[in-house]
Formats: C-alpha cells, structure tokens, sequence
C-alpha cells in the first residue's frame, strides 16, 4: 500500500511537531463524532416517533435513514472538493452548514420536512468522512497510520453513543425536534475546534498530479475492499438503528437506560476501532486484521439472534458484543483505500467507499424494521450475520501490498 509522503507542496520538511499533529488527529475525531450525531442520532428517535407519533416501524426508519441519504449523495462531491480545495476548507464549511441545517431541523413542523432537513444536514456532515480521514492520513506515517486512523474512526461510535445517551432522553421527555439541538450544537463547536487546530497535510506538487493515474485502472484491490465494506456495513446498522428499540420494547428496558447500554457499547466499539487499527500496524497489513473481525462480526450475529430467539439473559451482553465487532472493520478498510489511492485521487476514492456504504446503511433501517415487524427482531439479528460471512472470502489478502 503505498503512503503518502510527508512532504509539504514544495518539497521541504513539514514544520509540524508530534503535538500539533496529535492535535489535529484529536479536532479530525471531534468533527466526525460531530457528523455522526447528526447521521446516526435520529435512530434514536425511533422508539418516540414508533410509539407517540404512531409511525410504523418501516416510517420511523425512513425517517433515521434521511441524513445518511443526504450523506450517501454527495460524499463523492465532498471528496472532490477535499482534493482540490483541502481538508481545513472542507471541514468547516461542511460543518457550519450541517448545525445551520441541524437547527433548521428542530423548527420542522410536519415529518416530511424534517426528513428533507435532516437529509439536507447529512449532506453537509458528509464533508466530513473524505477531509478528517485524509488529515490522519496526510499527517501520520505508515508504520502510526493503522492507530491513528483507529483513534478517528472511534469518533463514529462515541457520536453514536453521544447521541444514544441524549437524544433518545430528550425526544422521550419533549419532542423529537428538540433532540436534534444536540448534534447542531456539536457540529457548530467542531466547527469551530477545526479552525482553530486543523491544517492541511502537506502533500506533493499539484502538478505531479498530472501524472497520477487513476487508482480503479491499475487493480480491483479498490473495488474489493468497497464491496467488503458494504457487506459489513448491514450487521452493523442492524444494531445501530435497532437496539434501543429491540431492549425498550421487547426487554422493557426504559430510554434511558437503553441508552445507557447503547452508549458503552459504543464506547466498547471506538476502542475495538483503536485495537484494530494497532494490531494491523503490528502486523503490517490492513487485510487479514479484516477478514479476522467479519469472521468474528458473523458469529456475534448469530450468537445475539440465536440467544435472542430463546429469550436468554446472555442476548444483553451480546449485543454489547456484536456492538463492539461489527464496527471494528471501518478504519481498516478506510486507511487501505487512502493509502492505495493516494495522496491526488484518496478524497474521490474515500467518497466512493463511503458512499457504497451510506447506499447500504439507508436501505438497512426500512428493510430491517419490515423484517423485524415480519420475523421478529430475532431472526433479524441472525439474518444480518450471513453477510459478513460472504464479505470474508472476499477481502483481498493475496493483493495487498507492504506497506512503505
């Protein structure tokens, strides 16, 4: 996988010392845990629009899924925009426009607009998945690149957690509308933390770009890891979206305290996301780790809908379980994909990865709650373990190249 040079646009030595650098790693973590509140945040909402707004579990679904729509159609613009304007641009533009929009949220009066704003507010946080991940890996080289990239893909489940522990309180007490201050307000303040700390990451002149290949042409390592990604993206909104939901209405659980779970099982998952991301820099590859977390992502799923079926006690801890398994995978792929396109086609080829995904994950919540009001949130969970099964035959081990 080759790296991206630590040079700066005309070729001298980055003044950037090891402090800065884990600065901008940590306002890069703060922004997209910003973004994922905004994207995954309405999920939580499920339980009071399903039983207080009367929407069927297939619509309050819908309704969760609309900032990952807005996410899914534009990442690759984002990334185009990370590519030729750069990340620091891109972030604090995105995120600006994501807490005006989020706040534009909160004044919905009917469900369509709300889904429209929200969808709208995704479409700005998408800004950030393409600008962070090429901060870490810009500013980070090869042989830190795995753990650094683990500490900022953490950010998805601790925005995750953050908003399992909030929203679902508040929409539970008020009202939904009310909920979504909290991710507008996290995206203003990562805004502004962004300013503040970010740079761009130095990278070669912009006319070595000229000379750049593009990535898709040379192999199918690129396609390979996306489509792996899409099959592991399913058992992991299967339980993002619905299990607050399965421990509220089939274990009685409150909201709060179903959120409380839901938020340690988060933070479980950002740091199965770091240990990840380490163990692939101890071992100098992105893809055995891969294949080793789809193996383990599957028979989670299994376990969690078999002890789910039967009712055991064991299905709680489980779910924390699967939780922490089904996210492990992200970062992987996600510094594969930077370091093998490069440092003039990584924006593009990072807004396609997350794209695929986002095209996935919105499908997940509507098809899994027709599922669920089908077969049960049982056979729900142990359907979605068959899809990290087929991805690990397909992660390409055998193509990937040594890190330089």
């Amino acid at each position: 996988m080759p790296s991206v040079a630590p040079t700066t646009t005309t070729g001298a030595a980055a003044p950037v010392g090891v402090a800065r650098r884990w600065g901008m790693l940590a306002a890069s973590t703060v922004a997209q845990a910003a973004a994922a509140i905004m994207a995954h945040g309405p999920a939580f909402l499920i339980p009071t629009l399903h039983e207080q707004a009367g929407l069927s579990l297939a619509q309050a679904g819908l309704v969760a899924a609309s900032p990952t729509i807005g996410i899914m159609l534009t990442l690759v613009a984002w990334g185009w925009v990370a590519d030729r304007r750069g990340e620091r641009f891109t972030l604090i533009t995105g995120l600006v426009a994501t807490a005006l929009l989020g706040a534009l949220a909160t004044r919905s009066s009917s469900l369509p607009l709300l889904a429209v704003a929200l969808g709208l507010a995704g479409a700005a946080a998408a800004s950030t998945n393409a600008a962070s991940g090429r901060v870490v890996v810009g500013w980070f080289p090869p042989e830190r690149r795995g753990l650094a990239m683990g500490v900022r893909q953490m950010a998805q489940p601790v925005g995750v957690g953050v908003a399992a522990i909030t929203m679902a309180v508040l929409a539970e007490r008020s009202s939904p509308q009310t909920a979504l201050w909290v991710p507008a307000i996290a995206c203003a303040a990562a805004a502004l933390t962004v300013a503040l700390v970010v740079l761009d990451p130095p990278r070669p002149e912009r006319t070595e770009a000229a000379a750049v290949t593009n990535p898709y042409r040379r192999d199918r390592f690129l396609p390979r890891v996306h489509g792996v990604s899409v099959l592991l993206v399913v058992p992991q909104f299967v339980v993002w979206t619905f299990a607050l939901a399965w421990l509220v209405s089939e274990r009685g659980w409150s909201a709060a305290a179903a959120g409380t779970l839901v938020a340690v099982a988060q933070i479980g998952g950002a740091l199965g996301r770091i240990a990840a991301g380490h163990l692939s820099d101890v071992v100098a590859s992105r893809m055995r780790p891969l294949r080793w977390v789809a193996l383990a992502a599957a028979a989670a799923m299994a376990a969690l809908g078999l002890s789910a079926g039967l009712e055991l006690a064991v299905a709680v801890p489980l779910i924390v379980l699967a939780t922490v398994l089904t996210v492990a995978d992200n970062g992987l792929a996600f510094t594969a994909v930077a370091e093998r396109a490069g440092p003039f086609w990584s924006g593009r080829a990072l807004g396609i990865q997350n794209t695929a995904q986002f095209l996935t994950a919105s499908a997940v919540p509507p098809v899994a709650g027709l599922a669920i009001a089908e077969l049960g949130y049982a056979a729900a969970f142990a359907l979605a373990a068959l899809f990290p099964v087929l991805a690990s035959p397909l992660v390409p081990v055998r193509e990937e190249r040594p890190v330089d």
